[in-house]
């Protein structure tokens, strides 16, 4: 066999990526994310789809970005940036629904310069769990 076709000995599972992905940043707690924002000091990007935003509501003042806009949206350089991607040394806590998405999310936005990035343990459901604030869609 020729090429750049990966061998199975090379394959790396899930659960292993996410290991080798959250080994690379310091991941925070609901507690901690919502006083670094409450702060200034992190901007909460939430990039749950439509439909678990509109049943679960949304964490107030966090940036709602859908996950397949991510990249475009916060990279500093690029010409689809948001107002909110000043730099790079930006403080960016991902947000998903539980805390899986948004690890690779974050390991994503490292590969575009933003180092500061990383997201959150337990993701919505361990935001709500612990009692912070939410806010209703509708």
């Amino acid at each position: 066999m020729s090429g750049t076709h990966e061998q199975p000995g090379d394959a790396v599972g899930i659960d292993e990526l996410l290991e080798r992905v959250r080994a690379g940043y310091e991941r925070v707690d609901a507690p901690d994310a919502y006083q670094a924002a409450r702060a200034g000091e992190a901007l909460l990007v939430d990039i749950r789809y439509a439909a678990l935003r509109d049943r679960d509501g949304l964490v107030p003042g966090a940036l709602v970005v859908e996950r397949n806009e991510l990249e475009w949206r916060l990279d500093p350089r690029g010409s689809h940036r948001l107002p909110e991607a000043t730099g790079h040394d930006l403080r960016v806590v991902v947000i998903c629904n539980e805390g899986y998405a948004s690890s690779l999310a974050a390991e994503s936005l490292h590969r575009l310069g933003l180092r500061r990035a990383t997201d959150l343990v337990g993701g919505f459901q361990a935001w709500r769990a612990a009692g912070l604030p939410v806010t209703r869609t509708s």
